[in-house]
């Protein structure tokens, strides 16, 4: 298996009118690093793109990347080629890596503009460094700069941050230096979201679970959904039952609280999640054990809610 590091930079439309919904961000430098099984760098990729949507460049693009449109209209090819060389050269047996959750969905979301064919037809997995990096260095929820990381772990900066491929070079150094135990800590990219029951996610990590549901016409059908509601412990397997039921605080979050007589209180977190571009939502379910001091914490929010329904309710009937 070889690691397909890499990193995109994009162009937007400078005014929101007129952007394409379809393609909001236009992928114009492709950058990658192919490290073996050893994660040693055997592989470079670097093409630039000829824009075809935005012909302008926005000014918060050329100040960060220093791309002039003229240089890419001069020496990028079109995304098709470039996206197709790309491909070829990262061969089969691979998993994508990046720095942060976006690039994999906005090249997907480029291939879709020009009708390419989809890398995959559901959900698909890939190590977020970004993420790995917090998990094996700082706190596990903290999303640092790649640099602060760079500079974290003391390695040489030889070449500018802020190009595709640069940028992509030192993800693939950072990578190099964390411990291999941490790649199981998977990312799932949702650009192609599960199409029914049989490609719905199912995933336990260390310390949590979740669940990433298919597409739903609402939340309401949502939580029809018995596997959406349940609350099982991932270790025992056994259905818990709810101290609190679940309940939202903002119509995008919901919360509940179980307890389980051998690993103790489990709380719930459901995240309503849009189809971007299209209708429906879908469910992304996480279900972790906590100590009984945060259990009151959830308690102390639901109490917090109910006070706010019940604002709101005197509100609309003054």
């Amino acid at each position: 298996m070889n690691y397909i590091i890499f990193d995109l930079e994009w162009n937007q439309s400078s005014l929101p009118e007129l952007e394409n919904k379809a393609i909001p961000f236009e992928i114009i430098e492709i950058g990658a690093v192919k490290l073996n099984s050893d994660r040693q760098m055997v592989d470079r990729f670097h093409a630039l793109i000829c824009p075809q949507v935005y012909r302008e460049m926005h000014k918060m693009t050329r100040d960060l990347i220093h791309l002039q449109m003229k240089e890419l209209k001069k020496n990028g090819d079109t995304f098709v080629h470039v996206a197709k060389r790309f491909l070829k050269w990262c061969g089969d047996d691979i998993v994508f890596c990046s720095w942060g959750p976006l690039d994999l969905t906005e090249l997907q979301r480029n291939m879709a503009y020009y009708h390419m064919p989809p890398l995959s037809d559901g959900p698909m997995t890939f190590l977020d460094i970004q993420k790995l990096f917090s998990i094996a260095c700082e706190d596990r929820k903290s999303r640092r700069s790649l640099e602060y990381a760079v500079d974290f772990l003391r390695i040489e900066k030889d070449i500018p941050f802020h190009r595709a491929f640069s940028d992509a070079y030192y993800t693939a150094k950072v990578l190099e230096r964390l411990d291999r135990e941490v790649e199981k800590n998977l990312s799932f990219d949702l650009f192609h979201k599960p199409a029914d029951r049989s490609q719905e996610v199912h995933i336990v990590f260390d310390d949590y679970a979740k669940y990433i549901s298919r597409k739903f016409p609402d939340k309401t059908e949502a939580f029809k959904d018995r596997e959406v509601c349940s609350t099982k412990c991932f270790f025992c397997r056994r259905n818990l039952k709810r101290k609190i039921r679940w309940f939202t605080p903002n119509g995008k979050h919901y919360y509940s609280l179980s307890y389980c007589e051998k690993h103790g209180y489990m709380k719930g977190k459901i995240r309503i999640r849009k189809d971007y571009g299209e209708d429906g939502i879908y469910i992304v379910k996480t279900l972790k054990f906590i100590s009984e001091e945060d259990a009151g914490k959830i308690r102390e929010r639901q109490d917090r809610a109910r006070v706010l329904r019940r604002l709101k309710r005197k509100r609309g009937k003054s």
